[in-house]
């Protein structure tokens, strides 16, 4: 280890572990500083201890374009914990689903509108629109910021059919915000980079799950590479500010009074969590504003213990037909192969969950038990042994009309200072691609720095 400077980085998310993890393996002193008991951010496995079980805090998704974060699950030796399935499953109010292919004519038939009462009309427009919509993701329009994604789909001409059935749950899932406030352009550069990677790949990109719990999937490993190259983790380290002096980082303040030195510095917290950390970054006050426009979107996961199975069809289905919030059911049971001795667990994610985020958790479970009993006929005399609702205020910044352009790049004005997190400007919107591309960027910008 040739390199005699410390690098600090704050926060141990996903961009914080990734940023370290590479860091670590180019050789460089690393510290890694989490304001919390544990690293993982805001993916990480909760325990019901009740159970002795540990599901996850929400389900997540990984699309086979996320180039980033899949370096970062080999660097940690978990790639092989992904799976891509085949077909996803569309279901409907009573029980009726469609299958949704990924490739092949099964996947031409999906973008053209898999849903079940579509006529020979609604598909052919859904052809010309998802043509032009394409089009207009690579080339475009001036006014696309200033349009919401249902706005957008509506002067396309997208068939009510195919916004049911695809188009308005993807848009939803992209930006965990309902497509009457979600900003088209958001959806349009998610659209745009994955018809790229498609091209370069030679492949539609696709969407998978991880098959073990995200513990095991982003942390473990990230431990292993940690105490392989001598990476100091220091837990309960609450940064307060990034100290600087004559155009260079020269360390990092705690909340307790101590400061740890540093030579450069990659601050990975969520815009959330910002606070005074900048202010002696001379463009402090304009990526504070930025910080704070961007907001927040909230995310409910539950993990509901059923006494009987629901009778899935796939290992995650989306359930179509709702009003603003469309949920996701997850099978667990599918997805990681385990065990029901404490019952079928299903998990349910709600995005842009605004009238659910501060409901009790009581009123949650019936909520969601409602719901699965509207779609799954095996529901209707199921018992809840046991339920876990994880509400997350603060899950993404938000991404509606008005925040085009105000996400950071990582460079800052001082070299030695950088930024990452899913909030800074990637080719992604709100997902961990994003926080693993912000990581990639920030530390090739470090190791760019003169010796």
């Amino acid at each position: 280890m040739n390199d005699p400077r410390q690098y600090v980085v704050i926060g141990g998310g996903l961009a914080g572990l990734a940023s370290a993890v590479w860091l670590a393996e180019a050789g460089k002193r690393v510290t890694l500083l989490e304001r919390r008991g544990r690293l993982g951010g805001r993916t990480h496995a909760l325990e019901v201890p009740a159970l002795h079980d540990i599901p996850d805090n929400g389900q997540h998704v990984i699309a086979s374009g996320y180039d980033h974060l899949f370096r970062y699950l080999t660097s940690v030796g978990t790639r092989d914990y992904v799976e891509f399935p085949h077909r996803g499953v569309l279901r409907w109010p009573g029980g009726r689903t469609t299958t949704m292919g990924t490739k092949g004519f099964q996947a031409l038939r999906s973008l053209l509108g898999a849903h079940p009462d579509a006529s020979a009309g609604d598909r052919a427009r859904a052809a010309v629109a998802t043509a032009r919509m394409g089009w207009q993701s690579l080339r475009q329009p001036a006014d696309l910021a200033d349009l919401t994604t249902d706005q957008w789909f509506r002067r396309l001409g997208m068939p009510a059919t195919a916004r049911e059935a695809l188009w308005d749950w993807l848009a939803l899932g992209i930006a965990a915000e309902p497509v009457r406030q979600e900003s088209a352009k958001v959806f349009a550069d998610v659209l745009a980079t994955g018809i790229r990677l498609g091209v370069k790949h030679r492949r539609a990109v696709s969407i998978g799950y991880p098959t073990t719990d995200l513990d095991t999937l982003f942390v473990t490993g990230a431990h292993r590479v940690f105490e392989r190259h001598g990476v100091q983790v220091r837990y309960r380290a609450v940064a307060r500010r990034i100290r600087i002096e004559k155009g260079a980082v020269t360390g990092v303040t705690l909340a307790d009074g101590d400061v740890i030195a540093a030579d450069a510095v990659v601050c990975a917290v969520p815009n959330s969590y910002l606070g005074g950390l900048l202010d002696e970054l001379p463009e402090h006050d304009e990526i504070y504003s930025a910080a704070d426009k961007l907001g927040y979107t909230p995310i409910v996961s539950t993990n509901l213990y059923l006494d009987r199975p629901l009778g899935t069809e796939g290992a995650m289905e989306a359930l179509i037909g709702g009003a603003d919030v469309i949920d996701q059911v997850f099978d667990r049971q599918r997805m990681h192969g385990r065990g029901t001795e404490h019952g079928w667990l299903y998990c349910l994610t709600t995005s842009g969950a605004y009238g659910q985020v501060h409901k009790p958790s009581h009123e949650v479970v019936d909520e969601q038990m409602a719901l699965l009993r509207r779609y799954y006929p095996a529901a209707a005399d199921a018992e809840v042994l046991y339920a876990q609702v994880v509400p997350m205020p603060r899950a993404t910044f938000s991404q509606v009309v008005g925040t085009d352009g105000l996400r950071p790049g990582q460079r800052t004005s001082i070299p030695s200072l950088v930024l990452a997190g899913d909030w800074t400007r990637t080719d992604w919107s709100a997902t961990m691609e994003s926080a693993a591309q912000s990581a990639s960027r920030a530390v090739e910008l470090l190791l760019a720095l003169p010796e």
